[in-house]
């Protein structure tokens, strides 16, 4: 591993924030801010949106709960863990994860444990993702998604998912970030309680 160079990097001064633009789900900000090395000012867009949730959902006898839909930003069919936003109403993301995955999948389950938490990317975007564990579901009835959903759920088991990262089919990134962060858990070296 590297040695880490100098210090800490500084933050750069923010002389101006400007709303652009409200599309339903995200909000394009202009951030003005001055560099701290050359004093020069530069513009950055930020998308600002809800914080997001996903759940890495274990049925008891050694299932992962998937749910495929269709992604317009790819134009195809995604394989997917449970999640979505954090809604105002939600105390927090706990409970939005306990929404969405009863209703995405139909499952619910009473034990719940933290896995971590990323920036989606934090170089255009302002919000979080959360993912949680969720063991022993087990289904409670049928998925209940929003309007602008069509979902499949699909019980995949666990042995089987490293393959189906391998092979190309899970690509959301968020996916595979909690994913690891089960893994992580799974292994003992991130406590995930």
């Amino acid at each position: 591993m590297a040695p880490a160079r100098g210090g800490p990097v500084p933050p750069w001064p923010l002389s101006g924030r400007e709303t652009l633009a409200d599309y339903r789900v995200f909000r394009v900000r202009r951030d003005r801010a001055v560099s701290p090395v050359t004093g020069d000012a530069h513009d950055f867009f930020v998308l600002e949106g809800a914080d997001w949730v996903n759940v890495v959902a274990l049925t008891g006898d050694g299932g992962m709960l998937f749910v495929r839909q269709y992604r317009h930003g790819t134009g195809s069919e995604t394989l997917e863990i449970p999640g979505g936003c954090v809604d105002p109403g939600d105390a927090s993301p706990l409970v939005a994860a306990r929404r969405e995955l009863r209703e995405e999948t139909g499952y619910v389950s009473d034990d719940w444990s933290p896995l971590g938490d990323v920036h989606p990317n934090p170089a255009i975007l302002s919000n979080r993702c959360f993912t949680f564990l969720a063991r022993g579901a087990v289904r409670a009835g049928e998925p209940a998604p929003d309007g602008n959903e069509d979902l499949r759920v699909d019980v995949i088991p666990r042995a089987e998912v490293d393959g189906l990262v391998r092979s190309g089919r899970i690509t959301h990134a968020l996916v595979l970030a909690a994913l690891h962060l089960f893994a992580l858990s799974a292994s003992g070296s991130r406590s995930g309680e």
